[in-house]
């Protein structure tokens, strides 16, 4: 019993709805259906990394679904325009570091509340996506920028290998670094971080500057799987970012977060929106069944504290 409450709550989700949907569905435990698993999911780890960041601090980016859709936009009209692969990425990750210093000097400068602040900028991204646009699917960005996610490495999709490149990278940052170690005083002790003459703005921003660059990158895998780029893509990604995060165990106070639980709460998402596909249950529901998730990995931990 002490060795199964050691178990985090993200792991129990995970392995339950893998169980129930191997009943529920032929198909689930297929190799097939899991390489699409994972590859569906690489996007939704590449905004839930910064996110867990984000939420680390005590902060919250709701504008990280409208950038993301914003980037994927810009990306596939730089393309069009120009025909240039890395013009266009540029451009994408030059629109997501803007909005990335723009929330954090909101937050931390001005001390506009994460949630009111990343509220305005996600109208912003929301609004200029749509002007960009003029409400109409970017098409014709040519062959390139679709090989970043029907393309193969080694034998490996390209999401993947971005994927764990990804982790790999926010791992290190955040358990091997001086920004790491701040990035837990800054949920859990902030104060304390000031008083030793820590620039506690400039770090405060520069996680929020991450969120904005990783929504550039994505950017890049949501536009080469659509193959064009569209005004509302990913318009309430954001909440599947933050369910993802609250899945994985990190709290959003105190400053305890983990970035494992993180790929974990990612799996567990992807997990249950596939086998609610597979059994035919319609996507409105979907977003529903992954508000109970996030309910359901706060009471599995809930009740361990308690035990």
């Amino acid at each position: 019993m002490t060795k199964a409450l050691r178990i985090p709550g993200a792991a129990w989700v995970f392995f339950g709805l893998v169980l129930t949907f191997s009943f529920l569905s032929s198909g689930f435990l297929t190799a097939g259906n899991w390489n699409n698993i994972i590859l569906q999911s690489t996007l939704l780890l590449l905004l839930a990394l910064p996110m867990t960041l984000i939420i680390m601090t005590e902060g919250l980016d709701l504008s990280m679904g409208a950038l993301l859709t914003l980037c994927g936009v810009v990306m596939a009209s730089i393309a069009v325009m120009t025909g240039s692969f890395w013009l266009a990425l540029l451009s994408a990750l030059g629109v997501g570091l803007i909005f990335g210093i723009a929330n954090g000097l909101l937050i931390a400068k001005l001390g506009i509340p994460p949630f009111v602040a990343t509220l305005g900028t996600m109208g912003a991204a929301q609004g200029l996506a749509l002007v960009v646009t003029d409400g109409r699917s970017v098409v014709g960005i040519g062959e390139l920028i679709p090989l970043a996610y029907s393309g193969l490495f080694l034998g490996i999709p390209i999401p993947m290998w971005l994927a764990v490149i990804a982790y790999s990278g926010f791992h290190f940052l955040l358990y091997h670094t001086k920004f790491g170690t701040y990035v837990f005083a800054l949920g859990g002790n902030r104060e304390a971080l000031k008083l030793a003459g820590v620039r506690v703005n400039l770090y405060l921003v520069g996680v929020y500057v991450l969120g904005g660059l990783m929504a550039g990158v994505g950017a890049l895998l949501m536009t080469a799987r659509m193959n064009s780029g569209h005004p509302t893509a990913a318009i309430g990604m954001e909440f599947d970012a933050i369910a993802a995060v609250a899945v994985g165990g990190t709290s959003f106070e105190r400053g305890n977060g983990w970035l494992f639980g993180t790929v974990l709460g990612v799996l567990s998402v992807g997990v249950l929106r596939n086998g609610l596909n597979l059994v035919g249950v319609h996507s409105s529901i979907q977003v529903a069944a992954i508000g109970i998730l996030v309910l359901l990995a706060l009471l599995i931990d809930a009740l361990k504290v308690k035990a």
